[in-house]
């Protein structure tokens, strides 16, 4: 495929063509008009960008590790696929950040070269693998909430976010029926698979409630018809969950938050003990060799 820039990429007219790996952009937004919004304070947008840009980043990283180790061959490639899916994603949100907040910061250096307490990604999105099942609950929440988010973002009056959630709804709706697949098949399986799937339930279920915990900046940029309030989607997301958990026959879990330091958490800059050591080898490389090009 070939594309002058990422914006054409997600346009309308290219609905079928992957562009998550191999666009070979050294500026995803090259000849983007990526004029701010009346009235938007750049480093609000910025802020946003880093928080749906880092959730997608540590998801797809997280999903990369499932590489060699699925348990069949068509699961690594569909695995593989929905991690450049977000891996996309990424890039643009994480470029719309640095030219939104004025400082012409790189989707690689925002990836590579910022620490721990920088990044905003739910901590969902951070905690290890754990088995297979587990991985698919996880999997499940996670592309259940974002495609709700992105459904109402497709509408943002920034247009370059408008275009990414429009072009992220078409993936993330076979992210989420791909891992809603998976759980019935486990759930609805042998006793054995039946008490994997709710174990993998139960352990991601308590920081499903930071999903829809909104961030000021959220909130305050949802007001201005840029970004989605995430408490509204609750609703959306209990319903989507019921019926996969019904079809499953496993139980929706009745656990309490995990709770964040001093109420701080992945938006915050706030993770947990998994966060230091992913980092540490998603940028091992890029800060072994800066600059470097290959």
């Amino acid at each position: 495929m070939s594309f002058d820039n990422a914006y054409e990429a997600v346009s309308e007219a290219n609905d079928e063509a992957r562009w998550a790996f191999g666009t070979g952009f050294e500026d995803p937004l090259a000849g983007v008009d990526t004029t701010l919004p009346t009235g938007v304070d750049g480093e609000d947008l910025a802020a946003y960008c880093l928080m749906l840009g880092d959730d997608a980043l540590i998801a797809s990283h997280r999903l990369q590790e499932w590489c060699t180790h699925a348990p069949e061959l068509e699961d690594e490639v569909a695995l593989a696929n929905i991690g450049l899916d977000l891996l996309g994603q990424a890039r643009l949100l994480l470029t719309r950040a640095g030219k939104a907040e004025g400082s012409e910061r790189s989707e690689d250096a925002l990836a590579f070269f910022r620490d721990e307490h920088e990044f905003r990604n739910v901590r969902l999105t951070e905690i290890p693998n754990g088995d297979f099942a587990f991985s698919i609950a996880r999997l499940l929440v996670f592309a259940t909430w974002r495609l709700a988010l992105l459904q109402r973002l497709a509408d943002s009056k920034d247009p370059v976010l408008a275009a990414i959630a429009a072009k992220g709804v078409k993936e993330v709706t076979y992210h989420r029926d791909y891992a809603a697949q998976w759980t019935v098949r486990l759930g609805d399986g042998t006793d054995y698979s039946r008490k994997r799937m709710q174990t993998g339930l139960d352990a991601v279920w308590p920081l499903v409630d930071e999903l829809f915990a909104p961030h000021p900046i959220e909130r305050q940029l949802a007001d201005a018809g840029i970004a989605v309030d995430p408490a509204g989607l609750r609703a959306e997301f209990d319903d989507v969950l019921a019926q996969v958990c019904t079809a499953a026959t496993l139980t929706i879990p009745d656990a309490p938050p995990r709770a964040g330091v001093s109420g701080r958490t992945g938006r915050d800059g706030v993770h947990t003990e998994d966060m230091g050591f992913l980092i540490a080898e998603l940028q091992s490389v890029a800060r072994a060799h800066p600059e470097a090009t290959w």
